[in-house]
């Protein structure tokens, strides 16, 4: 099979009317070139559709990240930007952020072959996915162009090829169910992520798991399943509450998730916690402006996103990862969502 020649830099050179230095000078982001050159030398890389045969052109020096995110209407994403842009800032490294819900057309979205291709003759040999799915055709694509890939919360399960950075969503289930059975809760409620979110599947598993270690179980009917935003938290906490024996305390995936069901809980005139108890996971700005206030499990979020920056820059200058998957520690933050159930006695509890 005949190999496809690829552009070399005389043929750019020639085409838009440089020399080869100069086209060299673009690549590699010298500052001594025109601005109106710069431009015409781009566009006719990116018309030629020249790659360079060896991957990134720099191997110590990383100038740009190229930052994906599945939409930047999202607390979470941009407490998680919050980190990145603040070690960019330290190793003096460009940040570009894309949505993939920003762009219509497929031949130039995130991740596309011709995305892909800008990227590299850029310079941008590192790419952070922050709670972005990316295809398996797509991540072949980036590692046969050499783009290193970090994804923080990563929407597909976890694998060892891939890199990540989250957190200890096990632990914080275990942290929220300790915290709820200590009220002395027994009748739960689950508003979460889509079953294949693996943040979410641990998150239920470690809830799970401490009830199970106290002599307590969870009703199937009582673990919903939808996306990690306010609609579907308020669709979730209806129908939880609507049951035929409502719960007593509903642990939700997300914040905004809670945020869903406490408009549940306001419709029908609940009172939070004396009626019903909620829980968020996150602790992002979202918790803000909920009254009562946002009982939570904090995610180190901003530390996620700079550390997801600084294990990409360790990656491209050549050394391997501390580990594939770094996971933060959480913590319980208690706030005004939370109670004893209405049959409890409310007051101090006797020492042990």
């Amino acid at each position: 099979m005949p190999q496809i020649s690829r552009p070399t830099l005389e043929q750019v050179a020639r085409h838009c009317g440089v020399s080869t230095a100069t086209v060299s000078k673009v690549l590699n982001h010298r500052p001594d070139v025109a601005a109106a050159t710069r431009s015409r030398v781009e566009a006719a890389l990116e018309q030629l559709g020249y790659v360079p045969s060896t991957g990134p052109r720099t191997v110590n020096t990383l100038h740009e990240v190229h930052v994906v995110v599945n939409t930047v209407l999202n607390a979470y994403v941009m407490q998680a930007l919050d980190g990145i842009l603040s070690a960019a800032a330290s190793e003096r490294v460009e940040i570009l952020v894309d949505s993939l819900d920003a762009h219509g057309e497929p031949s130039s979205a995130p991740l596309s072959q011709r995305w892909c291709e800008h990227a590299v003759r850029r310079g941008r040999a590192g790419v952070i996915l922050v709670t972005a799915e990316m295809s398996p055709e797509q991540r072949r694509r980036l590692e046969s162009l050499g783009i290193a890939v970090v994804a923080v919360d990563p929407v597909d399960p976890l694998d060892d090829g891939l890199i990540s950075i989250g957190g200890a969503n096990f632990t914080g289930g275990v942290q929220a169910a300790g915290h709820l059975i200590e009220l002395g809760h027994t009748h739960f409620g689950f508003a979460g992520g889509h079953h294949r979110s693996p943040a979410w599947s641990e998150r239920l598993h470690g809830f799970l798991s401490a009830l199970r270690g106290c002599g307590l179980d969870a009703d199937p009917s009582m673990i919903l399943e939808r996306q990690f935003d306010f609609e579907d938290g308020v669709q979730m906490g209806s129908q939880l509450l609507d049951a035929p024996e409502p719960p007593t305390a509903i642990f939700c995936g997300s914040d905004r998730s809670a945020q869903g069901v406490l408009e549940a809980a306001r419709v029908r005139g609940l009172r939070v916690p004396e009626d019903l108890s909620v829980m968020g996971f996150d602790d992002t700005y979202a918790t803000m402006p909920t009254a009562p206030a946002l009982t939570t499990i904090r995610q180190p979020i901003s530390e996620m996103g700079r550390t997801a920056l600084r294990t990409l820059l360790q990656m491209h200058r050549g050394a391997g990862p501390d580990s594939h998957h770094v996971q933060l520690a959480t913590q319980l933050v208690v706030r005004e969502t939370t109670g004893a159930p209405a049959h409890m006695p409310v007051g101090p509890r006797s020492a042990d």
